[in-house]
C-alpha cells in the first residue's frame, strides 16, 4: 500500500483550526450533554485539527472520536479512568461513551469522528464487538501505535484534500486501522476466551448473521435464527452473545437502526414507510426505540444529518 505522508502542518494551514472555530458557525449542536455531530455534506467524517488550549465539557455523540495529539498532552476523562494522551499516541473513545476533554498551551492535534455504521455490515466484525465497545489507548511506541497512527495521517491528508470520493477514501484507511485493531486483538485474546467460542464455528456464526441482515424487515425471532443455525435457541443464544458481544434483539435492533439512519439520511421517505422498510413493527415503536438509542427522534436525526433541506409534514 502506498500511504500518503505525515502532514501536521495541516493543522496550522487549515481553517478550522482557529480558536472555539467550532462554535462560531453552528457546527456544535448540543441537547443536554448528548452532541450531534455536523458533517459536511455527503460525508459522515469530521476532523478538528487543533493548536489552542481548551477544554469541553462532559458530552456523549454517536461518533466514534480518535484522539491524536502531536506535541502537549491531551487529558480524557471516561467513565472508567482518566487518561493522559501524549504526543503520537492515539486514543479511541467508542461511540456512546461520555467523556471530556482538556488540552493546555502547547497543545497540537488532531481530533477525528465519524460514524461507524459502515463497519458494522462487515461480518467479521461482530467478534470485536467486546473491543470496539471499551477506549482504546496506544502508546509506548509499538509498531500497532506507529501503523495506526500514520493510517490516520493518511485519513487526515485524504480529509483536507477533498479530492473525488475523499469519504469513502478516508473510510479506506479507517478500515485498515480496525483490520489492524482487530488482528492484534485476536491474536493476544485470552486462550480461555477462545475455547468458549470454538463450540461454534465461525462459519456457522457469520451465516446465522446473513440470514439476519437478509430478513431484518421481517419479523424473524430468536428461535426462527436458532433453526436456520440448527441449534436450540438456548444455546445459540449463548453462542450468539459470546461471538458478537451482544444480545440477537440487540444486535438485530442495531441492525435496523442502521437501515433507518441510511434512509432517514438519503432519502425523503415518510417515517411511517421508513419504520416498515427497516422492520420495526409500528411507527410508534420505531419512534421510541430510535429515541432510546439515538437520543432523538427520527424526523430530528434527518433534520440535523439528512441531504434535505427540510423535513416532509406529513412525514409522521
Amino acid at each position: 500500500m502506498t500511504r500518503q505522508p505525515k502532514s501536521r502542518e495541516l493543522i496550522e494551514n487549515a481553517p478550522e483550526s482557529q480558536e472555539n472555530s467550532r462554535f462560531p458557525d453552528g457546527f456544535r449542536i448540543l441537547q443536554g450533554s448528548q452532541e450531534y455531530i455536523t458533517y459536511q455534506e455527503r460525508s459522515s467524517i469530521r476532523i478538528w485539527p487543533s493548536n489552542v488550549p481548551g477544554s469541553y465539557e462532559r458530552h456523549v455523540h454517536s461518533a466514534v472520536e480518535i484522539l491524536l495529539p502531536h506535541r502537549g498532552v491531551s487529558v480524557v476523562e471516561l467513565p472508567d479512568a482518566i487518561y493522559h494522551v501524549a504526543a503520537d499516541e492515539v486514543l479511541i473513545i467508542p461511540a456512546g461513551c461520555p467523556h471530556s476533554l482538556t488540552e493546555g498551551a502547547d497543545i497540537l492535534r488532531h481530533l477525528l469522528l465519524f460514524e461507524p455504521t459502515v463497519f458494522l455490515n462487515l461480518r467479521d466484525m461482530a467478534s470485536l464487538s467486546a473491543l470496539l465497545s471499551r477506549p482504546i489507548h496506544l502508546k509506548g511506541g509499538t509498531a500497532l501505535q506507529k501503523d495506526v497512527a500514520e493510517l490516520l495521517m493518511c485519513v487526515v491528508s485524504c480529509y483536507f484534500k477533498k479530492e473525488p470520493m475523499w469519504n469513502t477514501q478516508c473510510y479506506s484507511y479507517l478500515l485498515q486501522v480496525y483490520m489492524l485493531l482487530g488482528r492484534d486483538y485476536l491474536q493476544s485474546e485470552p486462550m480461555e476466551e477462545q475455547k468458549e467460542l470454538a463450540p461454534i464455528e465461525p462459519e456457522i456464526m457469520n451465516s446465522a448473521l446473513s440470514y439476519i441482515h437478509q430478513h431484518y424487515m421481517e419479523d424473524i425471532t430468536l428461535e426462527d435464527a436458532a433453526a436456520f443455525a440448527g441449534f436450540s435457541k438456548y444455546y445459540f443464544s449463548r453462542m450468539f452473545k459470546r461471538f458478537c458481544g451482544a444480545t440477537f434483539l440487540e444486535y438485530l435492533t442495531k441492525r435496523r437502526l442502521s437501515v433507518a439512519q441510511d434512509l432517514l439520511i438519503r432519502t425523503e421517505d415518510p417515517i411511517r414507510d421508513i419504520a416498515k422498510a427497516s422492520g420495526f413493527g409500528s411507527t410508534a415503536t420505531f419512534n421510541r426505540v430510535f429515541r432510546d438509542y439515538k437520543k432523538c427522534t427520527p424526523s430530528q436525526y434527518r433534520a440535523i444529518y439528512g441531504t434535505t433541506s427540510t423535513d416532509r409534514p406529513d412525514a409522521q
